[in-house]
Order: structure tokens, then sequence, then C-alpha cells
């Protein structure tokens, strides 16, 4: 009996087979790797990879197709019942070498699941993930693009982003309104730019672009002392958009204060742009 898609699980099934030996290809999975699967659905890319890696582990929502899954194929697919933003990655991690992370994710919950992920990066190799092409574009945007935001900042500080590939709606059923991206991360082993507090940068630049318009005097204000630009070389009336990493890393690192001495995050009308 077929799987009538689920509205409230974000459900769009990947059905093109074209697209997904594309997806294939740029994981190159290999037997002995260990890889996890998020949101495998009916199966579609669950079958390639387990051609070639003889076994891997899946986290399904949905508890109709997750006995489903089991059963078309047997004890090589290990599948976990649940949601993936209450899964620890580190804990599927292999004990020698890291763990590999697949998926097409539900475009209502892509952007908490990758920083839920993220989190666990020291033990992840690689993340290839199917996403809404505008995440992807966000995630992939460089200094100066109208694009860049939160989310572009906090992923480069973390990895090393890639798009492989765009994907059509019609690749998918039921057909989504808009355009995916297939993307690969790839986690730094030594990270660039580290800051001295992961926390508070992430503060500093979730603020700095919660008032995408204003400069960075005025979005900051409150958080980052002038003093503190002209020590970090950061231009006080630039805007958020235009730093790279580094800059966010050095005028974090600049105006860095003790956590009980932190302003509280914006409330009400400022909204955080991801």
């Amino acid at each position: 009996m077929s799987h009538r898609p689920r509205k409230r699980f974000g459900q769009n099934f990947l059905r093109d087979p074209s697209v997904i030996q594309r997806m294939v290809t740029a994981i190159a999975p290999r037997q002995g790797q260990t890889l996890l699967e998020i949101g495998p659905g009916e199966g579609a890319l669950t079958e390639p990879l387990l051609e070639r890696l003889g076994s891997l582990t899946a986290v399904e929502l949905d508890r109709d197709l997750a006995p489903r899954l089991r059963e078309r194929f047997g004890p090589a697919l290990t599948v976990i019942e649940g949601d993936a933003l209450e899964l620890d990655p580190a804990g599927l991690a292999p004990a020698q070498g890291r763990l590999r992370v697949v998926g097409n994710l539900p475009y209502n919950v892509s952007t908490p699941i990758l920083f839920h992920l993220l989190a666990a990066a020291d033990t992840i190799e690689d993340l290839h993930l199917l996403l809404q092409r505008e995440v992807v574009d966000r995630m992939v945007a460089p200094p100066g693009s109208r694009t860049r935001g939160r989310l572009s900042v906090m992923v480069q500080y973390r990895c090393r982003v890639e798009r492989c590939f765009n994907v059509p709606a019609g690749a998918f059923f039921p057909a989504p309104k808009v355009m995916s991206s297939f993307v690969r991360l790839v986690p730094h082993r030594l990270l660039p730019a580290p800051a001295q507090d992961e926390a508070w940068l992430q503060e500093v630049v979730t603020a700095a672009f919660a008032g995408r318009r204003k400069t960075l005097r005025n979005s900051l204000k409150g958080r980052v002392a002038e003093a503190a630009f002209e020590a970090a070389g950061v231009d006080p009336g630039a805007r958020a958009e235009t730093l790279s990493v580094e800059a966010f890393v050095r005028l974090a690192d600049a105006a860095r204060v003790a956590p009980e001495s932190r302003p509280r995050p914006p409330q009400g009308g400022e909204r955080e742009s991801y």
C-alpha cells in the first residue's frame, strides 16, 4: 500500500532516479563507513546507499514508514523511530573514524536540524543534505552578498560549504513550490578562525543581523564598544553582510565580556535573520 505524504512532517519524497544517482555519486559511500540517513522516507536513497555500504542507520519520524523500511531492508538497515533533533549524532559515531550524514531534510525544520548536527561537528566527517535552494543560497553566500546572514556566518565558521547541484521541484512527490539544492558540508578539523567563546560569537552574529539595514554600530549597540571595533579592525559603519567569518571572530573576541554581564537577546520587534 502506498504511503500518503504528510504535510505536518513536511514530506516530499524524492523519486527521480537520475537525481538519486547524482546524489549517490556525490556522497561516494564506501564499505566500512558509518552513515546516518535522516528522513529516509520511502527508501529511494536508502536502497542505493545500502548497495554500496552493506549497512546503515536511519532516523525516521513517521511511525508508519519505519516498519515498512525495516520490512523492506531487513537487518541491514537500523531504523531509529524519532525526531532527528533529539538524536545525539556523537553517540552514533564509530570508535575509530567519523560519522557521515545524509538526508532530505523537511523544509520547515531544516535550519534547527542543521544547527543541531553542527553542534556535533567534531565527530562528523561530512554532511550531504537536500535543502530548499534559498537556504543553501544563504549557506554559501560570501561577504557582500545580499543573501548573507547568520546562517552563512555560523555554517562557514564550522564547515567548508559546497553546493553540489540544484534539484527541480518535479523530482519530488508531491512537488514542493520551491527549488531544492544538494549541498556538501565538511567540518573543519582545525577551525581557520577559532573564537574564544563560540556562544558569544553566535550572540554577536545574531544581533548584527537582527537589523539588516542597520550599521554594526547600531545593531551591536550595548554589546560592542567603539574601542572593540577599533581593536578588531572593523568599521562600525559597515553592515553585517559585508563581514567575513574572520572579521566577526575578531570583533567578538575584542568585545568579549563575562556571561553574567551580557545584555539580554533582542525582544519583541527585532527579528533574528538567518
